[in-house]
């Protein structure tokens, strides 16, 4: 008979978190899981990787279709030692999240989560990032179960190209009351940010990162639409960061 499907699953919040358990759950009987997500919270740690240190893991967790480690690492050192490493062949597909807060627009060159999709892409692996527009520990994850099977299920089915992942952002709704799935352009936006300084009981100064996140863009094919008007966005994100008409513009430059 032919293997289940071998389903990878990482995160950027760490092993214990309410959405990367919801996600385990949610898929848990389309394939052999295995899971190997960081043992402590990595948001924002985009691609970064474990240069400096030794990388260890631990297995946490076994039973029949499942078996889950964590590692000291970031979400792509996690993906990475898990092909080389943990897994005995290539993944059938490479789900990161469900983030806790949404990965829409400029948020994509920040997240960790989007991170481990996009190096499964670079290995040739379907790869699908999940995040929804909710910070909350207690955000209801099983209700957007249907809709994230959904994704999946396509995924497996019709695969992605090379060096290309998926950057799923599900919005904060009860899932009756979400109105569809969106494929979307990346909304051009940014973080207005600033620094609250303050001063520590020795009189030293420190920071704190604050600011606020504007998009000025009301066009109807963005995410950043997509998500406050109920929709489920999905946003295809490619490794290529070349900006090829540029290119053009710059072979007119006397170099």
């Amino acid at each position: 008979m032919k293997n289940p499907p071998l389903i990878f699953v990482t995160n950027d919040d760490g092993i214990d978190a309410p959405g990367l358990l919801s996600l385990i759950e949610t898929v848990r009987d389309m394939g052999e899981v295995v899971v190997l997500a960081p043992e402590n919270g990595q948001s924002g740690m985009s691609h970064a990787l474990t240069v400096k240190d030794v990388l260890r893991v631990h297995k946490v967790r076994e039973e029949q279709g499942l078996t889950m480690y964590k590692c000291n690492g970031t979400p792509v050192d996690c993906l990475k030692i898990a092909r080389h490493k943990i897994l005995d062949r290539q993944p059938d597909i490479c789900l990161s999240g469900i983030n806790h807060g949404s990965n829409s627009s400029i948020n994509v060159i920040y997240s960790g989560t989007v991170a481990a999709a996009l190096e499964g892409a670079m290995y040739g692996i379907p790869s699908v990032a999940f995040s929804i527009h909710d910070f909350s520990m207690n955000a209801d994850f099983a209700s957007k179960a249907p809709l994230i099977r959904k994704i999946v299920s396509e995924t497996l089915k019709n695969k992605l190209p090379q060096d290309v992942c998926l950057n799923v952002n599900i919005p904060k709704l009860p899932g009756d009351e979400i109105r569809g799935i969106r494929i979307c352009r990346q909304a051009p936006a940014h973080w207005k940010d600033d620094y609250v300084e303050r001063e520590d009981p020795f009189h030293r100064k420190y920071y704190w990162l604050t600011g606020y996140f504007e998009c000025l863009d009301t066009a109807e094919d963005t995410d950043e639409w997509a998500l406050k008007n109920g929709y489920v966005s999905i946003v295809p994100v490619q490794v290529d960061f070349t900006d090829y008409p540029t290119i053009d513009m710059l072979k007119n430059w006397v170099l």
